[in-house]
């Protein structure tokens, strides 16, 4: 190495590194200090939000200082070298166990699942496993087996519609009605066939924080079954309501008490309380997950099985919810999700109060507040409302619903664990003191425009129909 690129005998000050110019086509052809580069990386990112006045992602922001240590620790490692790292892999399958009893997964059975890269891998692989076993069940009985589709509702997180398109399942999709935003069974009748794979309902969804009527929809596969013979499955999207529901509403049955419900996906890194990207995806038990979907590999170390879209992946997510369960046990998960969601209705209080809001989810399940501004606000809208407390440093959605609701925009506050009541008063008092001043001068944000695919088949009723 010549002096010009040892960073070691540079004669360049770490000061004069920092006002390096860094160019928009190329790697820098030489290299910087040590402090020098973290310096210049965090400079770039000022701008940024502060994660902890991020209040439009559900993801967790906060760590403790001994899960920062944690994560140092574990950070090197590569979860899929089980090989290598046997004793993270015993963390998640023991993990595995935990949840499926969370879920109250039936006891007689061996219970199956991943830790996954967030949601949307586990969402990939439960769809997966339910197009995989409609398929051979249709074969077994010698019937047509190339049309595949999946019912949901237009709430649904768009991973799934990711699923239906690279998979090449029928989207399904039931469109939502103003004043309406959760799926129901209403229209299930002219959807679902003996071409659904499964029926994907939502437990805390993403626009409004509430449930799908999980209960009636499975009522109604029930009665279908008893008037066609056709079994269909469903699988629960819990990425926000599925590290809520089994501690402050230990009665509610959305989970594996229903005998419908074979597989379940969560989000650990949302009110899992592990930093992003952390998903898990359960089954109801082993056989669901077709042994065709798992494969086995020999080239790191001992023939290890490998049932996830994703091979190497940080080992740092495991140990940290593993830390996290073992650190704050079943109450003191309860203890922070049902002051979390007491916490939410104390904001959604502050903000109906003021007159400027109508609340949109009158079931305050999970710790999201949902509003929209009353019809008599005709100078401004929540685009504005977004824009001008950015002012403040809050980042909060502002979006307009899914078909066919695209007419209600709303504004929506995720309620994270992290914040008390004193904060939320200031969050208050500062999204009021923002209507007051557009009340006054107006807004002018217009909301973004929106992307169409012609191939997005929930825009028309299907086929069938």
């Amino acid at each position: 190495m010549t002096e010009k690129n040892d960073l070691t005998s540079s004669k360049m000050s770490p000061w004069d590194m920092f006002n390096m110019e860094v160019p928009e086509d190329h790697m820098p052809q030489h290299g910087a200090h040590p402090r020098a580069a973290k310096a210049i990386v965090n400079s770039e990112a000022w701008t940024d939000a502060r994660p902890e006045m991020n209040l439009s992602s559900f993801v967790t922001t906060f760590m403790e200082p001994e899960e920062v240590e944690l994560a140092r620790e574990h950070i090197l490692k590569n979860h899929i070298d089980h090989d290598m790292y046997p004793q993270l892999f015993t963390m998640e399958r023991r993990m595995v166990k935990w949840l499926h009893t969370l879920w109250n997964g039936p006891r007689n059975v061996e219970p199956y699942g991943a830790a996954t890269v967030g949601s949307s891998e586990a969402c990939m692989l439960a769809g997966l496993a339910h197009k995989w076993n409609w398929r051979q069940a249709r074969e077994r009985a010698g019937k047509e087996a190339t049309r595949p589709n999946m019912v949901t509702g237009g709430n649904v997180q768009i991973v799934w519609k990711k699923f239906l398109r690279y998979f090449d399942v029928e989207p399904r999709i039931i469109p939502l009605q103003p004043g309406n935003y959760r799926l129901t069974a209403e229209h299930l009748d002219e959807y679902v066939d003996e071409n659904t794979i499964c029926v994907v309902a939502i437990a805390g969804q993403t626009f409004t924080g509430e449930d799908d009527d999980i209960q009636e929809i499975h009522d109604w596969l029930d009665d279908y079954e008893n008037r066609t013979g056709i079994s269909i499955p469903m699988h629960i999207d819990g990425a926000s309501g599925g590290f809520v529901n089994p501690f402050c509403y230990p009665e509610y049955e959305w989970d594996f008490r229903l005998p419908r419900v074979q597989s379940i996906n969560a989000s650990g890194h949302k009110f899992g309380l592990v930093p992003p990207g952390l998903g898990w995806v359960i089954f109801r038990e082993k056989k669901i997950f077709n042994e065709d979907l798992i494969f086995y590999v020999n080239y790191l170390g001992g023939e290890m099985p490998t049932a996830t879209l994703n091979f190497s992946r940080n080992a740092v997510q495991i140990a940290l919810q593993y830390y996290g369960f073992i650190r704050l046990g079943f109450e003191g998960y309860q203890r922070i999700m049902m002051k979390t969601v007491e916490n939410s209705r104390y904001l959604r209080d502050l903000l109906v109060e003021s007159s400027y809001f109508t609340i949109m989810n009158e079931t305050q399940r999970i710790p999201v507040v949902a509003l929209t501004l009353k019809d008599e606000y005709k100078n401004f809208n929540e685009f504005d409302v977004s824009a001008k407390v950015r002012e403040r440093g809050w980042v909060l959605s502002a979006y307009t619903m899914p078909p066919a609701a695209e007419e209600v925009r709303s504004l929506r506050v995720v309620v994270r664990p992290h914040l008390n009541r004193n904060v939320l008063k200031g969050l208050a008092h500062d999204i009021i003191s923002a209507c007051k001043w557009l009340e006054e001068h107006g807004g002018n944000t217009t909301p973004p425009a929106l992307h169409s695919h012609s191939s997005e088949a929930y825009k028309v009723a299907p086929s069938k129909c």
